[in-house]
C-alpha cells in the first residue's frame, strides 16, 4: 500500500489541480466518518491541499430518492448532494479530477427492487457525469455485504450485489469494493455485531480506505506514468 501511494502521489500532486471527491449514499456511507481514514489516506497521497471531500448521506433510502429511472429526473438527495457540490468548489476546472463514491442499495433489496437496481444507478451515473460535465469521472461502489443473503429478500439482494458489480466492471473508470468482512465483531458502545446491517467499529475505518484506496489506483491507471506513455510495452 505504501509503494501505491507513493506513486500515486508522483504522478497525481505534481499536477496541483484539485481532486474532488463525492460521498453519497445510504446508511453505511451517513455512518463512515471520511476524517477518520478516508481523507488522510487521500491527503497523504495526493497533498492536503488538493483533496476535497464533500459527503452528503442519508440512511434508509431508496435510490429512487436520488434519480427517477422512468423520467431520468433527480430526486431531492440527488439536489442536495449537486447544491452541495457547486456551493463548495464552484466550476471545475478542466485538470480537476471527480471521483463519485456509491455506498447504497439495501434499501432497494429490502422492497424487492433488486431486477431494476442495474439499469437505476446508470442512470444516477449518467446523469452525474451531464450535470458535473465530466465523462471522465471515477466510480467507486460499495457492494452492499452479505447481510440479506438469507433472508426473506434474498434473491433481490443478490442481484443488488450483482448489479453493482457489472457497473462497476463495465467501465475501466470504476471499481467495486467488498464488505462483507466489514459487519462482524465490536460496534457501538462495545456491541457484539454479526452479519450485522451496519459495519462495525473497524469497519467503517476499513470502508474508507478501501474506498481511497481503488480510487487512487483508478487514477493512476487512467494517468499512468509519462515514460509507460512514452514506451508502450509491446507483446510479440
Amino acid at each position: 500500500m505504501l509503494v501505491l501511494m507513493l506513486a500515486a502521489g508522483e504522478i497525481l500532486a505534481q499536477t496541483g489541480s484539485r481532486h474532488l471527491f463525492i460521498l453519497s449514499g445510504q446508511s453505511n456511507m451517513a455512518r463512515m466518518n471520511p476524517d477518520l481514514t478516508f481523507t488522510p489516506y487521500l491527503q497523504g497521497v495526493l497533498g492536503s491541499d488538493q483533496v476535497v471531500v464533500i459527503k452528503d448521506a442519508q440512511g434508509a433510502q431508496p435510490i429512487r430518492r436520488w434519480i427517477d429511472a422512468e423520467t431520468a429526473q433527480p430526486g431531492p438527495l440527488y439536489l442536495r448532494l449537486l447544491q452541495k457540490v457547486r456551493d463548495r468548489v464552484g466550476e471545475l476546472k478542466p485538470d480537476d479530477s471527480v471521483t463519485f463514491v456509491w455506498m447504497q442499495g439495501e434499501r432497494d433489496a429490502r422492497e424487492g427492487l433488486g431486477l431494476e437496481y442495474e439499469n437505476n444507478l446508470q442512470i444516477l451515473l449518467a446523469r452525474l457525469r451531464k450535470d458535473l460535465r465530466r465523462n471522465d469521472m471515477v466510480v467507486v461502489i460499495g457492494r452492499i455485504s452479505d447481510h440479506g443473503l438469507a433472508g426473506p429478500r434474498s434473491d433481490d439482494w443478490r442481484a443488488v450485489r450483482a448489479a453493482q458489480e457489472r457497473v462497476a466492471e463495465s467501465s475501466m473508470l470504476a471499481a467495486w469494493i467488498d464488505t462483507d468482512d466489514l459487519n462482524d465483531g465490536t460496534g457501538p458502545e462495545g456491541t457484539q455485531l454479526e452479519n450485522d446491517l451496519h459495519y462495525t467499529d473497524g469497519g467503517y475505518r476499513e470502508l474508507g480506505l478501501r474506498f481511497a484506496n481503488q480510487a487512487i489506483r483508478l487514477h493512476r491507471e487512467a494517468n499512468p506514468p509519462a515514460q509507460e506513455k512514452a514506451n508502450p510495452v509491446v507483446q510479440n
